[in-house]
């Protein structure tokens, strides 16, 4: 697999598994009735995509690893410098805001 479809999709599944596991414990935490099953929904979809993440990282699971280690680590990495840049930028933002 290409080095750059590898990084997309190993990025892709990282993010939405800890979207979708933090989106369904508070939906299901905060939540009532029906908000509560699509929490607990959320949660297992999140669980079962972190372990094909892991499966695709490592080969742990269910045979040979299909992304390189070194792949993953520079996309984590730059997963969070983009999370850190947008801090920065939104705490500019707010700085000036307040100031104005």
């Amino acid at each position: 697999m290409d080095y750059w479809l590898q990084l997309f999709v190993s990025m892709l599944m990282l993010v939405f598994a800890i979207g979708s596991i933090i989106a369904g414990l508070f939906t299901a935490y905060f939540g009532s009735g029906k908000s509560r099953a699509i929490g607990g929904i959320l949660l297992l979809i999140g669980l079962i995509v972190a372990l094909v993440f892991y499966n695709y990282s490592t080969g742990d699971l269910f045979g040979s690893a299909e992304w390189h280690w070194e792949t993953v680590k520079y996309g984590i990495s730059a997963v969070i410098g983009a999370v850190i840049g947008a801090l920065v930028a939104l705490g500019v933002f707010l700085a000036g805001i307040m100031k104005a």
